[in-house]
């Protein structure tokens, strides 16, 4: 085809975390390379997120070789037959090298020396194989490139969104007056301070970034400063296949005027997968559909029907083809919808989760995946628990907050909660149980017994009692942050045809790509490190073959026998 309007090396659909990475590792082997996204933003769902990365054997890990071998068995026990073990192997070899390749080119990460395994009683689980992003300053962007970033959910920020906390910054300023008093007021004071300075120079929000927003911004200013230019306001909607069966580049509409982009060594999918498509939720998620997301609007799974016009498969479903949150529905001052993940709120001393039945499903304090999972289970075998209750009494309210609701609010502070439905409020367990439709008998019973250890019959922690009139309830809903049901790509993330041959000149990584656990959950940071680690794949893999590797080459960087030689 001629006529080109434009070309380059290699194109990326979509600046997520999956394709900034992509165009950066990519710019970083010396490939010319161009990201085309939807939104007038940076950082798609990854901005959202927490902006973690598991990685097992990274350079923290005392024996990093020991700790693969763990996480492999542990990755063959949790996901077994589901997933393929030939992506699974690429991920454990590749993932520290990714990461390490980041470093190098300026994005910064810190051990989570205390994060967990999401299924510690599955041989092979571990703890600190986790990294988080480092908190990025925003002011060296400069305000046009940071307006560019988009913003986090503003429930995980303070002031309506325009200030972010790390974890333990929250912790801290919510400790107990007067115990934690003065380390209260200090970080309150000294975050509060570099707030107004921004605001003061012109920034829209604060720029002092945490969690995923700091992991996007890092990556935007490393893309910036490789001159990696993003298209805003610009979405593909044609590959173009040679007649060698090469994608060869795209047919888009920038600003509402259509190009041709030629891409010399390949098109990237990476446009987050489908959990914001209520029509493809209906048809791949579990019944009752999901009606909310977290995710970003954008992620509508358009990138699936471009996959399968140029060859690409999708493969079977899987379990769920989702990962999971048990998310409270609101309505924000602004009159827009707020979707609220029950990330951390759900294991808090003083809270039940209860089913129609008013008895406990679940523990609590399982990961947000396995929450939602046992909602499903609880739906089919004891009673419905979509929603769910998260159930607490006065003193919890106070201390710890529920989901959009802030710790310590005064009495006057709940009444929007209260008048718009979020919050439900009764004298007794009983009068709640009726507002909220659950089984009287059986809440009754539920906070009678949840200060013993498992109460209910369910293992878990001990609840701290739940007595103190009045009693709260919030709802919770299934919904997909993050979809694993994508193209099926090889262990360099070439997309494949039903056949198992790669599909000249085309890649997907992230939400695009099937996940490397199938349905599956390994840990805190697995989806936003498959992604960073299937994106640092694929531009290698660009960068080392312009016409497309053949089928049985291994993975950029390995010898025969599977060691990553930019590993070490």
């Amino acid at each position: 085809m001629t006529g080109w309007d434009d070309e380059v090396d290699l194109l990326v659909l979509g600046a997520g975390g999956a394709g900034l990475t992509a165009a950066l590792v990519a710019a970083s082997e010396g490939l010319s390379a161009l990201v085309l996204e939807k939104s007038p933003w940076v950082g798609g769902t990854t901005a959202r997120s927490a902006g973690t990365v598991w990685v097992p054997g990274h350079r923290h890990t005392e024996d990093g070789t020991a700790d693969v071998a763990a996480a492999r068995r542990y990755l063959d026990e949790l996901v077994g037959d589901h997933g393929r073990s030939d992506l699974r192997e690429s991920y454990l070899t590749h993932a520290p090298a990714a990461v390490e390749h980041l470093e190098r080119l300026g994005v910064r990460f810190r051990h989570a020396v205390s994060a967990v395994d999401y299924h510690p009683n599955v041989p092979g689980a571990g703890v600190g194989r986790a990294l988080e992003p480092c908190p990025f300053d925003g002011r060296r962007l400069g305000r046009a490139a940071f307006g560019r970033v988009r913003a986090p959910l503003p429930e995980f920020a303070l002031l309506g969104g325009s200030l972010m906390l790390r974890r333990a910054e929250a912790e801290r300023l919510l400790t107990p007056f007067p115990a934690g008093a003065l380390g209260a007021m200090r970080t309150a004071a000294r975050l509060g301070a570099r707030w107004v300075a921004d605001r003061g120079r012109g920034y829209p929000r604060g720029t002092r970034l945490t969690l995923g927003n700091a992991l996007v911004a890092a990556l935007y200013e490393r893309l910036l400063a490789a001159s990696v230019p993003v298209w805003f306001t610009a979405r593909a909607d044609e590959l173009v296949v040679d007649a060698g069966g090469r994608v060869s580049g795209v047919r888009a509409v920038r600003r509402g005027r259509a190009v041709r982009i030629r891409a010399r060594r390949g098109v990237v999918l990476a446009c987050g997968g489908f959990a914001a498509s209520q029509r493809l939720r209906a048809e791949l998620c579990p019944d009752p559909t999901p009606q909310f997301s977290p995710a970003v609007p954008e992620t509508t799974g358009e990138s699936l029907a471009l996959a399968r016009s140029a060859g690409g498969s999708l493969g079977d479903h899987d379990t769920d083809n989702a990962m999971w949150f048990p998310s409270s529905v609101g309505r924000r001052r602004d009159g827009s919808t707020a979707v609220h993940p029950h990330i951390w709120d759900r294991a808090r001393p003083g809270l039940v989760a209860v089913a129609r039945d008013g008895r406990r499903f679940v523990d609590e304090s399982v990961s947000y995946h396995r929450f939602v999972r046992a909602m499903y289970s609880a739906s089919r075998a004891q009673a419905p628990a979509i929603p769910a209750w998260l159930v607490t009494d006065a003193p919890g309210l106070r201390r710890y907050g529920l989901g959009l609701v802030r710790p310590y609010l005064p009495v006057i502070g709940l009444r929007r909660h209260l008048d718009e439905g979020y919050l439900v409020v009764g004298s007794t367990a009983r009068a709640l149980a009726t507002r909220i439709g659950v089984d009287p008998d059986g809440l009754d019973d539920t906070l009678a017994t949840v200060g013993r250890a498992g109460g209910g019959g369910q293992t878990g922690v001990t609840h701290g009692a739940i007595r103190t009139p009045p009693f709260y309830a919030v709802a919770v809903v299934p919904t997909p942050l993050s979809t694993t049901y994508g193209v099926r790509t090889d262990h360099a993330g070439r997309v494949i045809t039903e056949s198992g041959r790669p599909v000249p000149g085309l890649y997907a990584c992230g939400d695009d790509a099937r996940s490397f656990t199938a349905s599956e959950y390994p840990g805190p940071g697995c989806r936003i490190g498959a992604a960073v680690t299937f994106a640092y794949l694929v531009a290698r893999d660009a960068a080392r073959n312009e016409h497309g590797a053949d089928e049985t080459d291994g993975p950029p960087g390995t010898e025969a026998g599977g060691r990553d030689r930019s590993w070490g």
